[in-house]
């Protein structure tokens, strides 16, 4: 039987993919077969990335510069990508950025920054792409969200709007698409130990007790809790799932981890 999870052939393009969750995707994929494209901004981080994914996964693997809320910086990271493999067949939208914050402090600027990384970049991406999949006879793009995509939260208000853009993102694109063969998906993290929730204490103190508490699992997630996800939205095992999320929460969003008759 055909190993359907496979993505030997398929070239992935994954945005902030020099750590974090979009590392963790990263090596999922590479672990499958996939060769992979690291898009970054920082070189130093990036030329790690693709040294490790070389080494452990033997697989073919290139790090390009990439601003993803600037036009240009999007086309020629793309460019570059395809004249080196030929082809994109996997886009992982994941580079984001977050300031924390009551809403009635946040600059417009600020505003303006997260918008345009969280929500404009994975657009333009999603574009640029988008010819090189149809010409291969079809791809899949999985996009990155997040629980806010889901449910509001005080103190990072452009950050959640950003993200409940990218689940409408993800439900108009697999539309627009669907007769190209290209299937949009979102996943949608909870609380991960990432560089991008490192300082999070500043904003919430008490958040071990949160996640211990609120989260069924009782722990942090982490990026290699991402594999399975990805692989399967990566991969042939998904041709009938598009305009759909899945949630990798540990089950926050089911309830709290207080012990009750019914989970004992």
């Amino acid at each position: 039987m055909e190993d359907i999870f496979s993505l030997k052939g398929n070239v992935a393009f994954v945005t902030g993919g020099n750590g974090g969750i979009g590392k963790g995707i990263a090596d999922a994929l590479a672990s499958k077969g996939s060769d992979v494209v690291i898009a970054a901004r920082n070189p130093d981080k990036t030329a790690e990335a693709v040294k490790d994914i070389k080494d452990r996964y033997g697989v073919k693997a290139l790090g390009v510069p990439l601003d993803v809320a600037q036009e240009a910086s999007v086309q020629e990271a793309v460019k570059k990508a395809i004249d080196d493999f030929g082809k994109i067949t996997i886009l992982v939208n994941n580079a984001g950025v977050n300031i924390r914050k009551l809403p009635q402090d946040y600059a417009v600027e600020e505003w303006d920054w997260i918008l345009n990384t969280n929500l404009r970049g994975a657009f333009l991406c999603c574009k640029a792409i988008y010819p090189s999949m149809k010409a291969s006879g079809g791809g899949k793009i999985i996009n990155i969200g997040s629980m806010t995509s889901l449910y509001g939260l005080g103190r990072v208000v452009p950050y959640a709007c950003s993200k409940m853009g990218i689940l409408s993102l993800t439900y108009s694109l697999g539309l627009a698409w669907v007769n190209d063969n290209i299937q949009v998906n979102a996943i949608l993290p909870g609380w991960i130990k990432t560089p991008l929730t490192a300082n999070i204490q500043k904003a919430f103190p008490n958040i071990e007790e949160f996640i211990k508490e609120r989260v069924p699992l009782g722990r942090w997630g982490k990026p290699a809790d991402f594999a399975g996800a990805a692989i399967f939205l990566a991969s042939h095992a998904s041709d009938f799932v598009t305009a759909e999320y899945i949630r990798v929460d540990g089950g926050f969003a089911q309830g709290a981890n207080t012990p009750t008759p019914f989970n004992q």
